[in-house]
């Protein structure tokens, strides 16, 4: 899963929602220099990552692109996944995406300190395209992957990501609906053991 998906994913603890966006910038170990609640959100994030690379409809989403996107294909079902998410957000919570987007970007804003380098320099970025509220758009989308085709020097083909899952729309779709109750599920269970 993505930016979105994790923020989701994280509840209103904003410790913990800070520590799952940070995560994939907080390399082995390093987790445990943070307080607890980041460390929670690192963990969590870690589980949510296993969680869905493991599971049969992620999987059989990945294998629909594989032939376009080779090693990518994990990267833009990720991103498949949170624009599914992205255009049903209503499904999911009850408060608006605008105000959602809002709400995280003022939550790492005030953590900025404790971010990891990476994660502050893309900050601002996020901010200003409003990367969270962008996912909902196929418009944006073409953006968004433009960007990230041009991070791995146009090597990954994800300029034409948006066309192929126009191609493959339904089942990703019905893929995303399926799978992300269970994951929901599974995060509910995970913090369940860590508040004990």
């Amino acid at each position: 899963m993505n930016f979105l998906a994790h923020a989701h994913l994280s509840g209103t603890n904003e410790e913990l929602l800070t520590g799952n966006l940070m995560a994939d910038a907080v390399k082995g170990k390093s987790w445990r220099q943070y307080e607890n609640d980041i460390q929670k959100g690192i963990l969590l994030h870690r589980q949510i990552d296993d969680f869905t690379d493991k599971h049969t409809l992620v999987r059989q989403s990945k294998a629909l692109v594989r032939e376009h996107y080779g090693l990518y294909s994990g990267v833009v079902t990720d991103i498949y996944f949170d624009h599914f998410l992205a255009s049903e957000w209503a499904n999911y919570s009850d408060i608006s995406l605008v105000n959602f987007s809002r709400y995280v970007y003022g939550i790492l804003s005030k953590h900025f300190t404790l971010l990891p380098r990476r994660i502050k320099y893309i900050l601002p970025f996020m901010m200003a395209q409003n990367w969270l509220n962008s996912y909902a758009s196929p418009h944006e989308l073409k953006r968004i992957f433009y960007t990230m085709d041009r991070r791995t020097s146009f090597r990954s083909g994800m300029t034409s990501a948006v066309t192929v899952m126009e191609t493959h729309y339904d089942d990703l779709q019905e893929n995303f609906r399926a799978f992300y109750p269970q994951l929901e599920q599974r995060v509910e269970e995970v913090l369940e053991v860590a508040k004990a």
